[in-house]
Formats: C-alpha cells, sequence, structure tokens
C-alpha cells in the first residue's frame, strides 16, 4: 500500500532550510495496522502529511496504492484525498462543523461526491457505535463520541488508507483505549491499511507493527511477537513485552543507536567509536576502552 524509499522534505523558513525528512524509509502492505512513534520534531507529522496528500515530498519515492505522488498534478491530488485517503486530526474543529448534527457532518463528504448519502451515513455511525446519537449535534457529544464522528467522516469515500495524527491525544486513558479497539475493528471487518502517528507507548499494545523516527529517518521497528488476542488477558501486565524491537539498516548499511545506548558503554564527547566482530557478533566500544583492551 505505502512505499516510501529515500524521502527527503525541506522546509524553507525566511533564508533558512529545514530538513523534516533526511532519507526516511517506509513500506507498508495493504490491510496492515501500524502505528508511527517519535519525539516531537522527528518527522512522524510530516510524513503523515505527505502519504494524505497535504504536503509534497522534496525528494526520493512515494508510492500510495500504485500511484506516485510525486508525479501528481493539483487536480490529481484533489482525486487522490477524496477517493484514496481518509484523514483523522487530534483536533475536532478541523473534522467536524459544530452547528451540523452527526449524521449531517458524516453526509457532507458524500454529498460532494453526488452520491446518495443518507444509508450510508447511517451505515458509518452505526459502524463507529454511534448510531443513537445520530441527530445530536456536537456539544451534546463526549469527546470520545466527536472522535468516533470523525471517524466515520474519514470513512465515507470508502477509502483504502486511513490515517489518524494523534487520534486519542486528547482523551482519557478509558476512551483512548475504546478508539484503538475502534481501529482495530475497523482493520479487521473493512479491509482498511490504518497508520496512526502517535506519542503514546501504550499504542504499542494495539497494533502489530511501530515504527520509530528518530531524525527525520526510520530508526527501529517493533513488530508483534505473539498474537493480539493471546495478549488480551495480560494486558494490565505493563512489564510483559508484547514486542521485539529490531534496528533499521538503510541502503549503505547505516543504523541509528540510540543516545542512552551509547552512554551506557561510555560514549560521550566524541563522535567515533570501535567496531569489531567479536565470535559472530558486532561489538561497539568507545575508544578510550579499545585502546586499553589492545
Amino acid at each position: 500500500m505505502i512505499h516510501c524509499d529515500n524521502l527527503v522534505k525541506i522546509y524553507k523558513v525566511a533564508d533558512l532550510e529545514v530538513v523534516a525528512l533526511q532519507g526516511l524509509d517506509l513500506h507498508v502492505e495493504a490491510g496492515e495496522l501500524m502505528a508511527i512513534i517519535g519525539n516531537s520534531g522527528s518527522g512522524k507529522s510530516t510524513l503523515l502529511n505527505m502519504l494524505g496528500g497535504l504536503d509534497r515530498p522534496s525528494a526520493g519515492t512515494l508510492i500510495v496504492d500504485g500511484k506516485d505522488l510525486l508525479k501528481f498534478s493539483e487536480a490529481d491530488l484533489v482525486r487522490y484525498k477524496r477517493e484514496t485517503v481518509g484523514f483523522v486530526w487530534q483536533n475536532n474543529a478541523r473534522n467536524l462543523i459544530p452547528y451540523l448534527t452527526a449524521l449531517e457532518n458524516v453526509e457532507l463528504p458524500i454529498l460532494l461526491r453526488g452520491r446518495r448519502k443518507r444509508m450510508r451515513a447511517m451505515e458509518l455511525l452505526e459502524a463507529v457505535g454511534l448510531k443513537h446519537r445520530m441527530h445530536n449535534k456536537l456539544h451534546q457529544l463526549s469527546g470520545g463520541e466527536q472522535q468516533r464522528v470523525a471517524i466515520a467522516i474519514a470513512l465515507a469515500n470508502h477509502p483504502k488508507l486511513l490515517l489518524a495524527d494523534e487520534p486519542t491525544g486528547s482523551l482519557d486513558t478509558k476512551m483512548a483505549n475504546q478508539i484503538l479497539d475502534l481501529f482495530r475493528e475497523l482493520n479487521r471487518t473493512m479491509g482498511l491499511t490504518v497508520v496512526i502517528v502517535t506519542h503514546d507507548p501504550q499504542l504499542a499494545k494495539k497494533v502489530d507493527r511501530v515504527v520509530a523516527i528518530r531524525d527525520g529517518k526510520t530508526s527501529s521497528e517493533f513488530i508483534r511477537s505473539k498474537s493480539y488476542a493471546d495478549e488480551l488477558a495480560e494486558l494490565e501486565k505493563e512489564a510483559e513485552q508484547t514486542h521485539i524491537e529490531y534496528a533499521v539498516l538503510d541502503k549503505a548499511g547505516c543504523l541509528q543507536i540510540p543516545a542512552n545506548y551509547l552512554e551506557a558503554i561510555g560514549v560521550k564527547n566524541t563522535n567515533k567509536v570501535v567496531v569489531t566482530l567479536e565470535d559472530g557478533k558486532i561489538v561497539l566500544l568507545p575508544p578510550d576502552r579499545a585502546n586499553i583492551s589492545s
């Protein structure tokens, strides 16, 4: 569904150039439910905006559902946003019109495409568990219910890819878990490819793959070590290891070593390490320890 190779995004601010993505690689299969995590400024929201057709890459390859987004005209981008991708924002003001009912909010994007709207909108509100609230206006809905309406809107035009930017950021833990369970159910029943950007580490228990981005590049991946169903009874055990972390090599064989790992072996105030091969293992040593051992 998604193929990003050596993706670069450079923003110009006055006379300065800011590199948001610097050679990012990412591949997502059709029907996958995955999350992208990273600190503020890591590039995760920039990536989501490009996947959603809201921003253009500066260089590299970006193909979604067989479509090369770097070759899109403005008309192609509009069609892509209407037909291929659905977007859920953290801020409900970007998703919803406050003076319309839940049903009318979901009907609007369907109406813009000239389709019969009422039945489809009702089906979507039922799918997100809000059929009984369809005639309520937004001020009569809780934050979690408003986010469910936003998800129904994102699904209105049968997208193949659903993107969610911090969809649980403004919700309490209980409601956030319900929203994440809803994403998983939609992924399973509709075959949707779902990509969620989040800072919430608890999300890792709800998805099959988590990709960590650091400094504009993919730094590591966490892949589920056993099925989600087997872990449902163990969700309260915070120490349970649900995923295995893999470092990600780029095409040049480079990988990112977390700063705390380097500090743990004594690499400070230097950009050099000694790399040795011992008993089939790659070993990193700080320069001073390497000189002592030799």
